[in-house]
């Protein structure tokens, strides 16, 4: 088959054998310049440095369109093959969504496993998930990705309920391995409601105790290091894509006669996010949806941090909306000259610059966040308050008609 990630819990972290060698791709359209491509294929790296694969080299094609068949084209699958043989290579990572007929014919063509970027992404996943819910939100994400790219070969998932009378007449294995798929995909789609619903139950109560403030941005802008410098917490941080999946709420004190507040972190984001992985995270990411101040962490020091940013800033207007109370904040400033810095503040003078490795800035972004803190507490008394008065003068009403 084009993608073989396994969806069973036994066969997580044996996707890539320890530095595998593989070559990336990238193709340059009359919609995407080289510029962009190499850009890509820059980050496609350290996707597959997540997954722990080695780097043997990489092939980028320049036509008007993709080609239907195998994207690249007949002459450069050919270089690609002979490239593969020379280099010992193990995969070939495209940088492009392939369908399963274009991932089957370059398989066929090189000798080489095929995996795409979204495949990529989703083995990252399945290795960085720790939790519950965070690998049930996986192997949604798995299955929505692998049930149109079934084929016989398809033997990773566990076959529960099946046996005697499962196959009905004339009935396909295909067909009998895309019904267990999607009979299982059900049952994991429910699960994962009964948990955002208590979910849901608990940020509310949340809600109703603290302010709470939220860590989101591209991923690797530095969100688990900057919680754990504002908080004493102990979250993994590394320098790796994806290291945080799951949401981690912790306490974060803001200075004096400030509200009680909380500061979460959840997963980065990324461009060419698959669509399936971003629904399935949805429950995670109500953390950001639901908060009362959202951090737009940027890390200052990409040299590509202006898509970045407008990667995350869509991803979060799809997500949370346009009204979602945001502050930019510029991380790893200690990594920039005065220059830099100076552009920065004249570009966004909204933004606050820190960094969280050397805990700069801080108290600028403490101020900022209790400031929002006390007007957030001010509005809930008064809303409170509107709503006593409303009460008082429905029960005066009441008396005063006899009732």
């Amino acid at each position: 088959m084009g993608v073989n990630i396994a969806a069973t819990e036994a066969a997580r972290g044996r996707h890539w054998d320890k530095k595998e060698r593989v070559v990336l791709v990238g193709v340059s359209t009359k919609d995407q310049d080289p510029v962009a491509t190499r850009q890509h294929l820059a980050e496609l790296a350290r996707l597959a440095d997540s997954a722990g694969a080695e780097i043997a080299g990489e092939v980028v094609q320049n036509r008007q369109t993709l080609d239907p068949a195998t994207v690249l084209g007949a002459g450069k699958v050919k270089a690609l093959a002979e490239l593969c043989d020379a280099e010992d290579i193990d995969k070939v990572v495209f940088d492009d969504d392939l369908s399963p007929s274009q991932a089957k014919r370059v398989e066929e063509l090189t000798g080489r496993m095929v995996l795409d970027r979204s495949g990529l992404i989703l083995d990252i996943f399945a290795r960085q998930a720790r939790t519950r819910e965070s690998k049930l939100q996986v192997e949604i994400a798995q299955l929505e990705y692998l049930i149109p790219r079934l084929t016989k070969m398809w033997t990773h998932l566990e076959r529960q309920g099946g046996g005697i009378g499962t196959l009905g007449p004339g009935e396909t294995q295909l067909e009998t391995d895309r019904r267990i798929a999607r009979t299982r995909l059900a049952k994991l789609k429910r699960e994962l409601e009964s948990m955002e619903v208590a979910r849901g139950e608990r940020g509310k109560q949340r809600k109703r105790e603290a302010f709470s403030v939220a860590l989101a941005g591209y991923t690797n802008a530095g969100k688990s290091t900057l919680l754990n410098a504002l908080t004493g917490a102990k979250v993994l941080a590394q320098d790796r894509l994806f290291s945080t999946l799951d949401a981690t709420t912790r306490k974060v004190w803001l200075g004096h006669e400030s509200p009680d507040a909380t500061l979460s972190d959840t997963v980065g984001f990324i461009r060419k996010l698959p669509h399936h992985l971003v629904a399935s995270f949805r429950s995670t990411l109500a953390v950001v949806a639901e908060a009362d101040l959202v951090l737009h962490l940027v890390d200052a020091s990409d040299m590509f941090r202006e898509e970045e940013m407008r990667v995350a800033h869509d991803l979060l207007e799809e997500l949370c909306g346009r009204d979602l109370p945001r502050l930019v904040v510029f991380n790893k400033i200690d990594a920039l000259d005065d220059a830099d810095r100076q552009k920065l503040a004249h570009d966004l003078p909204q933004a606050i610059q820190v960094s969280a490795a050397q805990k700069l800035g801080f108290d600028l972004l403490r101020e900022n966040m209790r400031s929002r803190a006390l007007a957030w507490r001010e509005e809930r008394r008064s809303k409170a308050d509107k709503e006593l008065d409303k009460a008082l003068e429905e029960l005066e009403l009441l008396e005063a008609s006899g009732g």
